[in-house]
């Protein structure tokens, strides 16, 4: 399937690189060099994915991440990031100020084509226009929001991501291995303990909001959504059946 894709980037070779190998697959990618003409293209038609450079004139991409999750019409936009940077911290940075992918220059072709037909693939069932609603929790992937009864609750991409999936899969234990796949690729490769911290994040917002919902840490094997009511109900059940015998 064809997709939008805009490059920010002043490296005229890498824009060169991708728009030749890129335009082979069936894709369009428009090329701009700085975030102002960046933020301008996202704002007149918003592409179905996004390569940004860390390295730009005037403002890094890291503060450019930043700056369009903090906006409604870009929070979900997906977003690789490229940079010479190659180091542990840097590559952690950029995913956790909202990049969904990172990818290390000089590109290797074939590699970033697969990886960015990835990161569509992946983002593909944010678009559908399902809602899921249980415990009083209500996620619209058409919107990217998350209400709380009639609040809304604020997470990050990468928090939405992730309960979206286990909201999905409620009762069902996952590993953090099988949660790094699922909500950041298997292309990416990410210490198991980011689960962790970004599970944190959620918890608490999910703790804050009121709802009967919750996530729970199964020792040993992973984390499940729960619908705390159901829980509580099903557990009361037990010990009334218990008591009878």
């Amino acid at each position: 399937m064809s997709a939008s894709i805009l490059s920010i980037d002043p490296d005229h070779a890498t824009q060169q690189l991708l728009s030749l190998n890129l335009g082979r697959v069936g894709h369009r990618l428009d090329c701009v060099a700085d975030a102002d003409a960046g933020l301008a293209a996202c704002a007149r038609q918003r592409p179905d994915l996004l390569l940004l450079e860390w390295d730009l004139p005037l403002q890094s991409g890291i503060v450019l991440i930043r700056r369009l999750r903090a906006q409604a019409a870009t929070r979900a936009l997906p977003i690789i990031m490229l940079s010479a940077r190659s180091c542990e911290h840097d590559i952690l940075l950029a995913l956790e100020s909202g990049a969904d992918d990172y990818m290390p220059k000089p590109l290797n072709p074939r590699l970033a084509l697969a990886r960015i037909a990835a990161l569509l693939r992946r983002s593909a069932p944010l678009a559908a226009s399902d809602a899921v609603a249980p415990g009083g929790l209500r996620l619209d992937t058409v919107t990217h929001r998350v209400m709380a009864g009639s609040a809304p609750l604020a997470l990050g991409r990468v928090e939405f991501r992730l309960l979206h999936f286990l909201m999905r899969h409620p009762e069902r234990v996952h590993t953090r291995a099988q949660l790094l796949d699922q909500v950041w690729g298997n292309d990416v490769y990410l210490d198991e303990r980011t689960v962790d911290r970004h599970v944190g994040r959620l918890r608490s917002a999910l703790q804050l909001s009121g709802c009967h919902v919750g996530i729970e840490t199964v020792r040993g094997s992973g984390y499940r959504f729960v619908v705390l009511q159901a829980r509580a109900q099903a557990d009361a059940t037990v010990a009334c059946a218990a008591a009878e015998a």
